[in-house]
Formats: C-alpha cells, sequence, structure tokens
C-alpha cells in the first residue's frame, strides 16, 4: 500500500490548499532575501539569498540558533506577499514563538505529515508552488536523487526552501544553493538573555566558502547583532577548549 493510500485525507486536504495558494499572485522579485541577519547576509556573494533556491542549515545540538535563523530567513522572504509552510512533523513547531520573531500568523500554514515518505512529498509540492514565498521543514535523511528533485522544485515555484538538518548530513551529497553550520558558544554570564552562535558558511554557490561569523541573538528583541571581539575571542576560547 503506498503513502498516499495510507492517509487519503490528509493528502486531499493539502492537495487543495495548495491548489488555492497556487491560484495567489506572489511577486516574481529576482532581488536577493535578506536573512535577517546582517552578519550573515555580507558573508554572501549577493547580500542575501536566491528565490528558488535551497538553503541548508545544519544545526550542531539543540538550541544551535538555527531555527530562529531559518525563520527570520522565511519572514524575510514573505514581506512581499506568499504563504509560509512549515512541515511539522514532529509537531514540535510553536506559532506564538513564530508570532514574536515578526512573522504573519494569517501567512503561515502547518503541515503535520505521518512520516518521512509523506513529508517529503509534501515538501516537494510546497515548494512546486507559486503561492509559497518559503518553506521550512526539518528532513533527517535525503538521498541524492530526492534532493535533486527538490532542488528543481524549488526552481519552479520560486519559494524559499530552508532545511533545518542534523550536522551529520555534512558528510552527504548537497544540492543547497547554500549549506551552513550554526553552533551554538558558551554565553556571557553577564548577558544570559542573549544566545551566541557561529554560523560557518560551508558552502555557497558563487561566493568563499569556509568564512564564519560570530553573532548574538537577543531573545528579548530577537535582534542579531555581530559578537563584540572580546567576547567572540572568549567565546572562540572556551570552544576550543572543550
Amino acid at each position: 500500500m503506498t503513502t498516499r493510500q495510507q492517509n487519503p485525507v490528509q493528502i486531499e486536504t493539502l492537495r487543495r490548499q495548495i491548489s488555492r495558494l497556487e491560484g495567489g499572485q506572489r511577486p516574481r522579485d529576482t532581488a536577493p532575501v535578506a536573512t535577517g541577519c546582517g552578519p550573515l547576509d555580507r558573508l554572501l556573494p549577493e547580500r542575501g539569498l536566491r528565490r528558488g533556491t535551497l538553503v541548508e542549515w545544519l544545526a550542531a545540538g539543540a538550541g544551535s540558533g538555527a531555527e530562529t535563523l531559518a525563520l527570520q530567513a522565511a519572514r524575510q522572504a514573505c514581506r512581499d506577499g506568499g504563504t509560509l509552510i512549515v512541515l511539522d512533523r514532529r509537531r514540535e513547531f510553536y506559532p506564538p514563538a513564530a508570532a514574536r520573531l515578526g512573522i504573519e500568523l494569517e501567512r503561515l500554514m502547518l503541515v503535520y505529515a505521518t512520516g518521512e515518505a509523506d513529508n517529503a512529498w509534501a515538501l516537494d509540492q510546497a515548494l512546486r508552488c507559486p503561492g509559497v514565498a518559503a518553506i521550512v521543514a526539518w528532513p533527517e535523511q535525503l538521498d541524492g536523487r530526492t534532493f535533486r528533485r527538490l532542488q528543481l522544485a524549488a526552481e519552479q515555484g520560486r519559494g524559499l526552501g530552508l532545511l533545518i538538518r542534523p550536522p551529520a548530513a555534512r558528510s552527504e551529497p548537497s544540492w543547497a544553493d547554500v549549506r551552513l553550520l550554526v553552533e551554538p558558544l558558551p554565553a556571557e554570564p553577564s548577558q544570559a538573555e542573549k544566545r551566541r552562535l557561529r554560523i560557518c558558511l560551508l558552502r555557497c554557490r558563487g561566493g568563499t566558502d569556509g568564512r564564519s561569523i560570530d553573532v548574538e541573538i537577543d531573545d528579548e528583541t530577537h535582534l542579531v547583532h555581530p559578537a563584540s571581539r572580546l567576547a567572540a575571542a572568549t567565546a572562540h576560547h572556551r570552544a576550543a577548549g572543550a
């Protein structure tokens, strides 16, 4: 029995929702999408992310900040219209937290797939939909053939596919336009409300790989700032000695 036969109601509901989105109008802007993180934009050759592409955020451990960064990029992608689809197979996504990041909940659609195959199919369909500006998903396993199909789907729909993946995926082939590694760094005791992260540019089409930046996320304002030189040096020393 196929996956679609196992879940005909859910699949048909998603198909109708995507069909409605396809009828919507979204600007076909070719300008890059700002990530919402100025220091990261300056690492990228076009000072942002290209529409119609996939972006991998390799999250090195819980609380790495990858989800926050991906959602900020999704918010930017939806600024001029379009829907944000979140494929929440584990049912761990918390919409109020997304609202605090500035995401308009009326533009948000949550999809709860029942398995990896359903999740991959929903991701493919969402990427192909011209009414979708951004998709956030947590695919754990992607073989080369599936990854390539998703890349072609993103090119067709012109949305931004933001894939949050485990660090083990670093050894696997990638069809993403940009691949980033996000690592948590020790926070300063006097600044417990701020998270310190290191963002490493592992791969970027047309750019220089291997560069990294240290940033801070303010958990109250959700603004991202470059880490101070002294704090960054201290965090780097601690991380190297761990």
